[in-house]
């Protein structure tokens, strides 16, 4: 192939990419992912743990959805106390070609290094002693995208998920379209950015439900680069629902109203997201 016939099947298919992902994204499945589980309790709070935690919010959110938008297809990643491998868990979300990927967590403070008394040296001088006492101030809402320096890890997964991200009959318009071409990487790209740019409208929609409804302490939209979400290809976030080492947070994760308050704030995010982002 000449340059100038590469060149211009490049710019064929980034534009086509993206003039298909614009068209054809629609929400239709989204998987719940409940962090940690099994022998893998995540962070502790005084009485609760993470892992069961992020089950319960999971769980009723997963239900929300069900009972008031059935026209979508939920899955999850675990629905009971059993730990799921990361990259099980990414296959859950990959093979569904789901929409959106949710994951559910708890964040937590570690131990605070204090002085707990001092004690003297053979030479008199006084030295402090140090002990840790939990961190129980630090409080509010934080949620993740996958950070830039690791995109390339969502290559694979992309590439997976390129048939339906691409017009039904793409192959047959451009000629043999092959997803593992490397001159075809442009696309995994224009994807990588457009599940980037859909993630932190998602993400900033969470944040500010949480922050403008539910009055909760506002910690931002981060991205960084957490293994979950680098493996899913699809638009994904995992939210930081509060700080289970601080007691006023633990309660409030732990209640009936505060898992009430949580859900709706990430289901009205989803709903807004959804009427904002498809194009018929």
């Amino acid at each position: 192939m000449t340059l100038k016939k590469s060149t211009l099947l490049l710019l064929i298919l980034s534009i086509s990419a993206q003039f298909a992902f614009s068209q054809g994204y629609k929400v239709k499945t989204i998987v719940i992912d409940a962090g940690h589980g099994g022998g893998k309790p995540g962070a502790a709070g005084t009485y609760s743990k993470e892992k069961n935690v992020a089950l319960q919010v999971a769980l009723k959110l997963g239900k929300k959805f069900e009972d008031e938008m059935p026209e979508l297809k939920i899955l999850y990643t675990r629905k009971t106390d059993v730990d799921v491998d990361f990259y099980k868990r990414a296959d859950i979300a990959n093979d569904a070609k789901a929409d959106i990927f949710i994951s559910i967590h708890c964040n937590s403070m570690p131990d605070r290094r204090v002085v707990t008394g001092y004690t003297k040296t053979k030479s008199g001088k006084k030295v402090p002693k140090y002990g840790y006492v939990k961190n129980s101030i630090t409080s509010g809402t934080e949620t993740f995208v996958a950070g830039t320096h690791r995109l390339n890890e969502q290559d694979v997964a992309i590439r997976e998920n390129a048939d339906i991200k691409l017009e039904k009959n793409y192959k047959q318009n451009y000629d043999g379209y092959d997803p593992n071409d490397p001159e075809t990487f442009i696309i995994l790209s224009l994807f990588k950015n457009t599940f980037r740019d859909k993630s932190l409208k998602l993400a900033s929609l969470i944040q500010d439900n949480y922050t403008n409804v539910n009055k909760r302490v506002n910690r931002g939209v981060k991205e960084q680069g957490i293994l979950i979400l680098q493996r899913v290809g699809m638009p994904a976030v995992l939210t930081e629902i509060g700080f289970i080492s601080n007691p006023t947070e633990e309660d409030y994760l732990n209640s009936a109203s505060g898992q009430e308050e949580i859900v709706t704030a990430i289901f009205n995010a989803v709903k807004t997201y959804k009427r904002q982002t498809e194009v018929n």
